[in-house]
């Protein structure tokens, strides 16, 4: 009885915390698609605010994806060697390195893209660059990327295969595609799959560092909540929805393929 009432407990606080969550993105959704929120469902329901949207505010969907690509090529590039050259080292060395590369995660985003002006800001070209907001997302997503690779790493014996490999007279490079690089594919699918979703939903970072031309997608969003009538702001939130869930579905989706592929 005890434990039938604790499980019983669980599900209804599990229950109450998804409403908690949902309920205010189902509003938003609701009032995105209303002809007018504050006349209720009475008003009638309209795709017009998503036109608006979509027409106001198309280059900040295709610069974030554009953002999300190029940080993803180079967190992979930086990332899966960086994180296979710390644990092939090791020691203190090695933990001191990924301290600071992980340092990015710790600091705020703000004082995080203020560094980076201080640094960059007189490279004008460079400034109002998109690639300067990637640099950004490179910094703070790449620990990210690093972390997964460091944990399937961790969980392998890799230097056994890396050994049998090198007596059979493979140089370093190719051991590394052809023995390395498959054995953490479930670790760099992890870590690819993060670095976009949060390169994509990036605010503070991106809010600070960017220009009138270099907006991306959730500062655009702050943008129509802050300057647009609620219904527009509101249809904002369904473009930014429909950009973000299939992404969140991918990260499942994938994640499950490789568990599969990897027990097989």
């Amino acid at each position: 009885m005890r434990r039938q009432w604790t499980s019983t407990a669980g599900i209804v606080i599990t229950a109450l915390l998804t409403l908690f969550l949902v309920v205010p993105v189902l509003l938003s959704v609701y009032a995105g698609l209303s002809v007018n929120y504050a006349r209720g469902p009475s008003a009638g329901f309209t795709l017009d605010w998503v036109g608006q949207v979509w027409g106001l505010y198309a280059d900040t969907v295709w610069r974030s994806l554009v953002v999300a690509l190029l940080t993803l090529v180079a967190t992979l590039l930086m990332g899966v060697p960086g994180a296979y050259a710390l644990v092939r080292k090791g020691g203190r060395f090695a933990r001191a390195v990924e301290e600071i590369v992980t340092l990015p995660v710790a600091v705020p985003g703000l004082a995080l893209a203020l560094a980076l002006i201080l640094s960059y800001g007189g490279a004008g070209a460079f400034r109002q660059s998109t690639l300067f907001i990637v640099v950004g997302h490179v910094l703070f997503t790449l620990p990210f990327m690093m972390r997964s690779v460091i944990a399937v790493l961790e969980t392998i014996d890799w230097r056994t295969l890396d050994e049998a490999a090198a007596s059979l007279g493979s140089p370093a490079w190719r051991r590394f595609l052809d023995v390395i690089l498959p054995n953490v594919r479930p670790g760099t699918v992890a870590g690819a799959l993060t670095v976009v979703t949060l390169s994509i939903g990036e605010f503070n970072l991106t809010w600070m560092m960017h220009t009138p031309t270099t907006k991306t997608l959730p500062v655009g969003l702050a943008d129509a909540y802050a300057s647009m009538r609620l219904e527009i702001a509101s249809a904002y939130t369904i473009v930014f929805l429909i950009m973000v869930i299939p992404l969140l579905i991918a990260v499942q989706l994938v994640a499950d393929l490789t568990e599969k592929r990897t027990k097989s």
